[in-house]
C-alpha cells in the first residue's frame, strides 16, 4: 500500500467512526483523537476497522503511529 492509499483508507474509516467530521479537511499532522474528539472506544473501533480494510495486523504497540493522518498513512505504507 502506498501512502496515498493509506490516507484514503484512514479517511474512509474516520468517516464511519466520526460521521459528523470532515476527514478531507484534516491537516496531515493534526492529532486525530483530539481533533475529532475520539474516545478510547472510538479509537479502538478505528484501529479494528483500519486493520480489516488494510489487511494489516495492528498491534497495541503500533497505536502511537496512528496518531495523525500522515503518520498513519506512512505506517500502513510501511507494512
Amino acid at each position: 500500500m502506498i501512502p496515498e492509499q493509506g490516507s484514503k483508507t484512514i479517511k474512509s474509516v474516520l468517516g464511519e467512526i466520526a460521521p459528523d467530521a470532515d476527514p478531507d479537511a484534516l491537516s496531515p499532522d493534526a492529532d486525530l483523537r483530539d481533533t475529532l474528539g475520539l474516545d478510547s472506544l472510538d479509537f479502538l473501533n478505528f484501529v479494528e476497522m483500519l486493520s480489516e480494510r488494510s489487511g494489516k495486523r495492528i498491534d497495541e504497540d503500533d497505536y502511537p503511529q496512528l496518531a495523525t493522518l500522515a503518520s498513519g498513512a506512512a505506517f500502513l505504507a510501511g507494512r
